[in-house]
């Protein structure tokens, strides 16, 4: 299959080394985000098709949509890692729509938070149907936050770094390299009402290089507490320590396998990762795959 990536930054070129890597893909372009091929221009649509099966979207979360949204209506099959969790059902609606009408597919919010651990928590919640699931994020740096951070005006560079406190609990501590002549008070005002930090505790610090503190580790520790049946203290805990970017871009690459397995079979629309058969995920035949894991 043929994929291409909207967006060369970190989770790009991650994306880019996952498709080389891939047995059954092969690397059908990389377009930046003002690329009029991948745009809403009608005659740049007309003009200059795109030769991909899959689009992955390595574009930040907030232009996510109305790529999607060009693309499925083109019939191209589109994933991302779009990560405000509050907004994932809205965004699912809007695509499922355009992807019905045009056969396409978009797997949404495919990273691995919202991603791979929306799967582990399903699971987890299969095996213990009452219960309280924790999800722990960190310590590391955050991709979201931080693109978010770096687009608040009279910032030249950021760094926001998720500092787990337990229960699910979280403190955010940015570091921000300003711009010649902006004020502090006034860029940490925005980041604090922006609302990947309104909901958190937040700390903001004025650094003179970001580029001294940059460091793209991350992890999760997610546990559940339940009742199987009328059992109770059933204990689950997953735990991972992770490259934030290179695990999201392969998780993106496995997920435009899956799209292009529901297009043949003709399961068009939006969907999550947790609505995906995770078989669709891994290259190979069926018979093998279940052998080899069953």
């Amino acid at each position: 299959m043929k994929v291409a990536i909207l967006g060369y930054g970190n989770i790009g070129r991650a994306a880019e080394q996952a498709i080389i890597a891939a047995p059954d893909m092969e690397l059908a372009g990389i377009f930046h985000h003002n690329d009029r091929r991948v745009s809403g221009d009608e005659q740049a649509m007309r003009d200059n098709p795109i030769d991909a099966d899959v689009v992955l979207l390595c574009t930040p979360t907030r232009e996510v949509q109305k790529f999607a949204t060009v693309l499925a209506a083109r019939g191209i099959c589109t994933v991302d890692s779009f990560d405000i969790h509050g907004q994932i059902w809205n965004l699912r609606n809007a695509l499922d729509a355009v992807c019905e009408t045009n056969r396409s597919v978009s797997i949404i919010s495919a990273g691995w938070d919202p991603g791979t651990d929306s799967m582990v928590r399903a699971l987890l919640k299969a095996m213990a149907p009452k219960g309280l699931t924790y999800t722990n994020f960190g310590p590391g740096r955050s991709m979201g936050h931080t693109v978010a951070a770096k687009a608040i005006p009279g910032v030249k560079n950021a760094l926001s770094m998720t500092i787990p406190l337990g229960t699910g609990i979280h403190r955010r501590m940015v570091y921000v390299e300003l711009e010649d002549g902006a004020d502090f008070k006034t860029v940490e005002a925005a980041l604090l009402a922006d609302d990947y930090f309104a909901h958190d505790e937040t700390h903001v610090i004025a650094v003179d290089s970001v580029d001294a503190l940059n460091n793209v580790a991350h992890g999760v520790n997610l546990v559940r507490n339940g009742v199987s049946g009328d059992t109770h203290n059933q204990r689950f805990e997953f735990n991972m320590t992770i490259n934030n970017p290179a695990l999201t871009g392969q998780v993106m690459v496995s997920c435009a396998r899956a799209a292009m397995r529901m297009k043949q079979r003709g399961e068009y629309g939006a969907k999550t990762m947790i609505e995906l058969r995770p078989i669709d995920l891994l290259p190979g035949e069926k018979e093998n795959i279940i052998k080899e894991i069953v």
